[in-house]
């Protein structure tokens, strides 16, 4: 039986000593639109004081927490439990699709192993995450993006250098120049496949707008026609006006009904 992105089996895997408490419900919340988490379960040393924040999120969201001492000083314990436990739950065969909540570099090998099984990974981290963990992930969503989140925190003072925005104008003009027929025009949903197939951390909600859609209408180099699910995307100056196209129809069909009364 196919599954459609809201029936999507899920596992939340979440490295609680690397993410902070206050980021689950937002990010919960951005799950639920592409499945239902059947498995949700946090790793941690949860004997430390540094983890004691989380325990209201673990109960108000039914989150089952993994215990994992740090049994040597340097080494951490918590990304095998994970690590193992993502596998044990890749061959159990009851998932569609796997979310790794951290910004470690360290789980990049995993989510690469889990897409070579046929498994969607998606990758929840902050904008410091290495671009070895997002390129791993079919979709990488930053934390900073999501709910309250969106507001300047201390954390993204921490971003990664090379993190840095990729240049909106020249990365909309490539999508639309390699997903356009003939006439200049791009279908929108094709747009949205492209860049993130290009860029698995690609987000409107990067640039300030809540949708794709939002974002292409606020700029100025181009264009769109249609509505809903027909929104067409196109260069300006570049593109066939669609009301010319439709003047040339009637037109050829006015000559073969005048030749077909000759």
């Amino acid at each position: 039986m196919t599954t459609t992105p809201s029936t999507a089996r899920l596992a939340v895997l979440i490295d609680a000593d690397n993410t902070s408490p206050k980021h689950v419900s937002a990010l919960l919340e951005e799950l639920a639109t592409y499945g239902v988490a059947t498995v949700k379960r946090a790793y941690g040393d949860w004997t430390t004081t540094q983890l004691g924040g989380w325990k209201a999120q673990l109960n108000r969201h039914a989150i089952v927490p993994v215990q994992q001492f740090a049994y040597t000083t340097g080494k951490n314990s918590t990304d095998s439990a994970l690590i193992i436990d993502a596998m044990d739950l890749l061959y159990s065969g009851n998932l569609d699709a796997f979310a790794l909540v951290s910004s470690d570099s360290d789980f990049t090998r995993l989510a690469t192993r889990l897409r070579e099984s046929g498994k969607t990974v998606y990758g929840l981290g902050l904008r410091k995450t290495p671009q070895s963990l997002v390129a791993a992930c079919d979709t990488f969503i930053y934390l900073e993006v999501l709910g309250e989140d969106r507001a300047e925190s201390p954390e993204a003072e921490d971003a990664d250098p090379a993190a840095t925005l990729p240049n909106l104008q020249s990365l909309l003009s490539r999508a639309v120049n390699a997903t356009s027929d003939d006439d200049g025009w791009a279908h929108l949903g094709a747009i949205g496949s492209y860049l993130r197939s290009a860029d698995s951390s690609f987000d409107p909600r990067l640039y300030g707008a809540a949708k794709l859609i939002t974002l292409v209408q606020a700029q100025g180099y181009l264009t769109t026609t249609g509505s809903g699910t027909a929104v067409r995307v196109g260069l300006k100056g570049r593109v066939t006006s669609t009301n010319a196209a439709a003047k040339k129809a009637p037109a050829k069909k006015t000559a073969k009904t005048a030749q077909s009364k000759g």
